[in-house]
This record gives structure tokens, C-alpha cells and sequence, in this order.
């Protein structure tokens, strides 16, 4: 019997940063705090370890590792935020890929959750970075992860996407329609948000973040203007601040 099999390589500005096996070399040294119990563990010489890192880090241009030093109990090393967030990234991407490769034969829908983010007559959009809709304003939002509630990608997505951490009003609705991503068949779950909408900065998948005026908005991404529509009416409905 035939099966499929893949092997994610996580590029960065064109540039190789990680496959599996350096994965395996960050993931390890996050668990034991330490490059020479790291290579002990997976059977490597120091220098080599110590190589993949250094390699990492001249692709990124940042620091993904660090040295603590702490006295009697000695030094260890540990994960940057950079590197953290790298293994987190590689952790969602070979996800997200080897399900899609295992299970591709099984047409079934995805899950998406979106934050609408009104505030004072204003809403916050984020200009994507990435296709499908490179370069047009949207919603906030992203795919729900496996074990993750929908409520709790939301607040993540924002968070991610703006850098506030958003509290959730109301859910504005479900929207299903099978054409509404040419990525396939996802549905969006969207909810109406509070956070302090001028302090965002654009973060993962954004190129950009701006606050219009509810009179005066862009072309939207997708469906995003009938879930706006639906949002504002309810925002006015409730008077909400």
C-alpha cells in the first residue's frame, strides 16, 4: 500500500533555517537547559551542536540561544524569545503539513476564528502579509489549532497579529459559505472584541496595522465586510464603547 510522507524544511527570507534534525537539536536543549547534555542525548559532539545554533542565528540575524550563569548551581543555556517562537513555528507548520498529507483524502472543513475590534466609532484591521489576499485589510484571525478552543484562537490570533490582548464581547456569527476562501473549504467563527485599539503594532502574518473609521473603510479581505456589517450592527445595537 502506498502512503505519503513529508519533510518540512522552515525557511527564512529564502534562506534555510530548519528541518528535523535541527529541530530535534532546539527542542532538546529547551527540555534539558544545556548544549553538552544535548549532544549526549542525541549522540553528537559538542561542536556540532553548538554549529547548528550558530548557523540558526546567522540566518535570523538574532540571538536564539543564551547563556545563564548562576553560581553554585552553575550556568545553563536556554532559548531566546526568537528561539522559542522558532520552535514554536516549526512545531504549528510540520502540524499543520503532515495532517494535511495524512489525511488530504479526507475533504473535510476547516476552522478559522476572527476578532472584530470596534472601539469609540473605530475599528483596527491588519493589511496581510501573506497570500491569499496579500496586501488587502482583514480581520484579525487564524486557524484553530488541535485541542484549542475557538474562544481561546481568537484572543491568540489577535494577540499574535496586534499585540493586545483582547477580551471577548459577543460572538457576531458563524460564516460557512464553501467558496468564501480559495485556500478551500473554511469556516469562520467570529466574535466582537474589546481591547485599547491605538497601542497595536503589527505581529505575525501582518504587514501592517491601521484604525479607520466605521464610515470610511478599505476593501476587505474574503467575506470580512458582511462580518463587519453584522459586528457594527450589533456594536450599535448594544451601545458598546
Amino acid at each position: 500500500m502506498y502512503s505519503v510522507s513529508v519533510k518540512v524544511h522552515l525557511e527564512y527570507n529564502g534562506k534555510f533555517v530548519m528541518s528535523a534534525g535541527r529541530y530535534a537539536v532546539l527542542k532538546t536543549l529547551a527540555e534539558t537547559g544545556s548544549l553538552s547534555e544535548t549532544a549526549k542525548k542525541l549522540g553528537m559532539s559538542y561542536r556540532y551542536v553548538w554549529g547548528v545554533v550558530h548557523k540558526i542565528e546567522e540566518v535570523l540575524g538574532e540571538k536564539i540561544v543564551v547563556s545563564e550563569r548562576g553560581g553554585r548551581a552553575g550556568g545553563r543555556s536556554v532559548l531566546s524569545p526568537a528561539g522559542v517562537e522558532l520552535l514554536r513555528t516549526f512545531e504549528r507548520e510540520n502540524s499543520e503539513i503532515q495532517n494535511f498529507a495524512r489525511y488530504k483524502h479526507i475533504r473535510k472543513p476547516m476552522l478559522t476564528a476572527d476578532g472584530v475590534l470596534i472601539k469609540n466609532g473605530k475599528i483596527l484591521l491588519i493589511k496581510r502579509k501573506n497570500e491569499p489576499w496579500k496586501g488587502m485589510y482583514a480581520l484579525p484571525g487564524g486557524f484553530v489549532e488541535y485541542g484549542e478552543r475557538v474562544e481561546d484562537t481568537v484572543l491568540r490570533e489577535v494577540f499574535e497579529e496586534t499585540g493586545l490582548k483582547a477580551s471577548i464581547i459577543a460572538l457576531v456569527g458563524i460564516y460557512s459559505s464553501p467558496d468564501r476562501d480559495p485556500r478551500g473549504h473554511i469556516i469562520t467563527v467570529a466574535y466582537l472584541l474589546d481591547a485599547d485599539i491605538e497601542h497595536a503594532v503589527a505581529g505575525d502574518d501582518a504587514q501592517n496595522v491601521a484604525v479607520f473609521s466605521l464610515d470610511a473603510l478599505p476593501p476587505l479581505a474574503s467575506d470580512h465586510e458582511k462580518i463587519l456589517g453584522d459586528a457594527i450592527k450589533m456594536w450599535k445595537k448594544c451601545n458598546y464603547s
